[in-house]
């Protein structure tokens, strides 16, 4: 059973919930998001009252752990970086995947970029700074389709196959990640 949510002024940003009933579950409850889907499992024999009881305790629960923290662009280019996503996104994608915030980041040393699907936020390290667009683009469309398909499974491979680079990027930011880890600067060293 899904029921979209329109929020309300406490929760203007929840998410559509879907109600999973297991005859093998006994007593826990879980929730887990995933395709911008909030799914709350419960147990068979729950009562509607039960029901409504575990959903609403467990929306409150995910809301205050994943959609109550905004992120914030430090480089001030979120609104170009926006319309680039949803550019990307339209023309690789079918217009989904767009992120509700997108910016650089400096604190992330050990990744190009992540994403948080509850949040619907990609964040880019300011490493990618500097390098060839179509590897940026690469890096967005990527983290865009971890917001559809969480896992690197087939189907989100499936996603990136329409853009053209996506072999190329990926062995451009081996490269870079190879030369990084071992402090090569692309300068020939002195005899």
């Amino acid at each position: 059973m899904t029921t979209p949510d329109t929020g309300g002024p406490s929760h203007p940003a929840r998410l559509p919930v879907e109600v999973r009933r297991s005859a093998r579950r006994k007593r826990t409850v879980s929730a887990d998001i995933r395709d911008g889907v909030l799914r709350v499992s419960i147990p068979g024999h729950f009562s509607p009252g039960q029901e409504r009881q575990w959903v609403e305790r467990m929306v409150e629960r995910m809301s205050a752990k994943y959609l109550a923290r905004p992120v914030v662009d430090e480089g001030g280019a979120a609104p170009a970086l926006h319309r680039r996503a949803r550019s990307l996104a339209q023309q690789y994608l079918g217009g989904r995947g767009v992120p509700a915030t997108i910016g650089w980041v400096t604190n992330q040393n050990t990744r190009w970029a992540s994403a948080t699907p509850a949040h619907r936020s990609i964040r880019l390290s300011h490493r990618l700074q500097g390098m060839p667009e179509w590897v940026v683009d690469y890096v967005i469309l990527h983290e865009m389709a971890h917001l559809i398909e969480p896992s690197h499974s087939p189907a989100f491979w499936e996603l990136l196959d329409a853009y053209p680079s996506t072999g190329t990027a990926k062995a451009y930011l081996d490269g870079a990640a190879f030369a990084a880890h071992r402090n090569l600067t692309g300068a020939p060293e002195e005899f």
